[in-house]
This record gives C-alpha cells, sequence and structure tokens, in this order.
C-alpha cells in the first residue's frame, strides 16, 4: 500500500472573515512533514473539532485546515523502525488537527511520536468510538482513584453525560463498581443513560448554580465527579462534594469562568483535579489506551457510537455546538 497522489480531505478556510469548510481532494504533497503516514479508517467528532471547524477558540492557527484531533487507521509509510506499513495504530491529541491536517481525510501525516500501536484487543472502529473523549473518561477515572476514590464511598456524579466523554465515563465508572448519577439537559434520553449505567439522573438546572451570592457550602451529596461542563456547574460541584472527594475537571462547555470560595477544600479536603489528555506523556497514554481495550473497555461502544461520512460533517458540527448530539460520532473519510 502506498499513498494515492491525491486524496480526499474536509478542508476548512477563510475568507473575507468568514470560516467555512467543504470536502475538497487534496494533492499528496500537501501532507504535513511527519516520519509516519496513516491511511485513516476512522477519525472523530470532537466539541474542540467542531470549534475548530467553524473559526471559534482561537484553535487553528493556520488556513486552510483539515481538522480532527483524532485518527485511526493503517501505517502505509514510515521512516521509522518502530512502525512498518500495515501496522494498525491510533493517534489523539498533540497537534493534530490543530496545527497540523488532521483526520478528516483519507490520509494523515505525523511524527513517530505521537503515534500509538493499536491494541490488539481493539478494531479502529472502537478506537475512534473511545478516541479523545473514551481516553478523557478514562483519565478522569484513574486520576480520581490514584487519589483515593473508591466505588464505596457514595455517588459519583458525570455531568454532561449524553456527551462523548459523558457517555464513556458513565459506563466505564458503572462496569467499575460505582454508583453512578448522570446529569443531562436532554430530556429525552434518560434511558439511553440508564442503559449505559446511570441509577439517578438530574437536570441540567439541578446542577447548576446561578445564585449571585451561594452559601459556600451546600449538602455533601457527590463523593466524586467527573465534569465536562464547568462554570456554574463547576461552582455547584465545588460546594456539593463530600469530605475529600474529587472533581475530575475535563470540558468547559459551561464556561471558562467559575465562582468558587476556598472553603469547601479548607474544610472538606475536597480536590479538584485537571485533566489533560493532549500532551499526555507517551509511556501513560500507552498503558490507558491497553487499560481502555481491555478492563476499561466499556460495553456499549456500539450505543454510543455511529458513523458519518466527510459530506455528513457540516451539519454534525453545527448539531454538537447546539449540544444536539448523543454519544460519539465516527467519521469515516473513505466512506
Amino acid at each position: 500500500m502506498s499513498v494515492k497522489a491525491s486524496f480526499l480531505a474536509y478542508v476548512v478556510d477563510k475568507v473575507n472573515g468568514q470560516v467555512r469548510g467543504e470536502v475538497q481532494t487534496l494533492p499528496a504533497d500537501r501532507l504535513p512533514p511527519g516520519e509516519v503516514t496513516i491511511a485513516v479508517a476512522y477519525s472523530s467528532l470532537n466539541y474542540k473539532d467542531a470549534l475548530a471547524a467553524t473559526g471559534q477558540g482561537n484553535i487553528v492557527r493556520q488556513y486552510p485546515h483539515v481538522p480532527g484531533i483524532d485518527a485511526a487507521g493503517t501505517v502505509v509509510e514510515s521512516q521509522v523502525p518502530a512502525f512498518a506499513p500495515g501496522d494498525p495504530v491510533l493517534v489523539t491529541g498533540y497537534d493534530l488537527g490543530v496545527g497540523v491536517y488532521g483526520g478528516y481525510a483519507e490520509y494523515i501525516r505525523v511524527p513517530a511520536a505521537w503515534v500509538v500501536k493499536l491494541p490488539a484487543a481493539l478494531t479502529p472502529f472502537e478506537a475512534m468510538a473511545l478516541g479523545t473523549a473514551g481516553f478523557t473518561a478514562a483519565l478522569c477515572l484513574l486520576a480520581m482513584e490514584r487519589n483515593g476514590s473508591k466505588p464505596d464511598q457514595g455517588p459519583f456524579l458525570v455531568t454532561g453525560a449524553t456527551g462523548g466523554v459523558g457517555s464513556i465515563a458513565v459506563s466505564i465508572l458503572a462496569q467499575q463498581g460505582y454508583t453512578v448519577a448522570a446529569s443531562t439537559g436532554k430530556a429525552d434520553q434518560h434511558d439511553y443513560l440508564r442503559q449505559l449505567g446511570a441509577s439517578q439522573i438530574l437536570s441540567r438546572e439541578e446542577v447548576t448554580l446561578r445564585d449571585e451570592r451561594p452559601r459556600p457550602l451546600l449538602k455533601g451529596t457527590w463523593a466524586g465527579a467527573v465534569d465536562t461542563v464547568g462554570g456554574a456547574t463547576l461552582s455547584y460541584l465545588i460546594r456539593t462534594t463530600q469530605y475529600g472527594g474529587n472533581i475530575a475537571l475535563c470540558g468547559l462547555v459551561g464556561g471558562h469562568d467559575f465562582a468558587g470560595t476556598v472553603i469547601p477544600f479548607l474544610l472538606r479536603g475536597i480536590n479538584l483535579l485537571g485533566i489533560d489528555s493532549v500532551m499526555c506523556p507517551m509511556p501513560y497514554r500507552q498503558a490507558v489506551w491497553q487499560r481502555l481495550a481491555t478492563d476499561l473497555k466499556p460495553r456499549h461502544l456500539d450505543q454510543i457510537a455511529r458513523v458519518i461520512t466527510l459530506a455528513e460533517l457540516p451539519g454534525a458540527i453545527a448539531d454538537i455546538l447546539q449540544g444536539k448530539v448523543r454519544g460519539r460520532l465516527l467519521v469515516a473519510p473513505r466512506a
């Protein structure tokens, strides 16, 4: 297998101040420098991808650009002995889909230091059904457990639970024996969350602190939380987490600012754990992917994920920005 002379990609460009995307045919020499060239089987759509594809968040540094922070597929060319043509691999994070052309294309070319060999127990579909979202959810659980979280401590809340990270976090936590509560703004998705393992479902409003002068401590309800939302939801969590509990913070769809007080940290000894999936060191990254292929592998990936084509990306991007997407959307650039 070798790289074709041209390939399909979803290209976003800025013209007269407007950012627009469309499927284009690019010559192979448009691929960036890198030691490993991969034929992409699947990418995925994350909130960060939607921001990049619409020019929001100052994510894209240079136009034209190909988004897609995830990719799984097969090596077609390699300049390093660690990878050979035919090897199944995956790439998430680093500068993929941000500073270099990403996974919304038939090929990516990346530094070898970004590439993870696909664990034997994962297919490319499963790897991207997980993708950055599943990797982040696993990082949240493992960070909380390193800091003392255990299933018998009480209920753990997952916010933004119908999203990619949230869906997988609910599934993984429930499989590991945790009692999971899930919050969502989608009243029609309660059955979905229960199927993933949630035993309690709360509305978005119930976990959002909107008082102008809230009390520094509210009833200690949660033994821990995976927070994909931030903003006023994080303000609520800080005040309602039990003594010694952990909040794994991994998202900001509700805003990057929050109203906080040091009192819960001082009087309840709670812990706010920041989760970064982009620059996670490679040895730990590989270990987490092995866990995701084995004991942390969600049983519900077929329910959580569905596949779309490059041509369907504009509608899907609009939907995810409006909070209309459930679970994971995989992008098949060769469909």
